[in-house]
């Protein structure tokens, strides 16, 4: 089975237009599972909030005066 006729069988049984089945990205089912590198399964939590930290200065404590 071509992409272009799993395209056709969603959208016929979806009932949706072959433009938008064809821009969801479905795929053949394998038994090896299909991956890429711009679309990860997982998200490393660690590295993106060490990568978040970067985008803001670090503020200095603030003193409290009192009187």
């Amino acid at each position: 089975m071509t992409q272009c006729d799993l395209d056709r069988a969603v959208a016929r049984v979806t009932g949706e237009d072959l433009s938008t089945i064809a821009g969801m990205g479905f795929v053949p089912l394998t038994s090896v599972p299909y991956e890429t590198e711009r679309s990860p399964l997982t998200v490393d939590w660690d590295e993106l909030d060490a990568q978040r930290t970067g985008y803001f200065p670090k503020r200095r404590a603030r003193r409290f005066v009192t009187a």
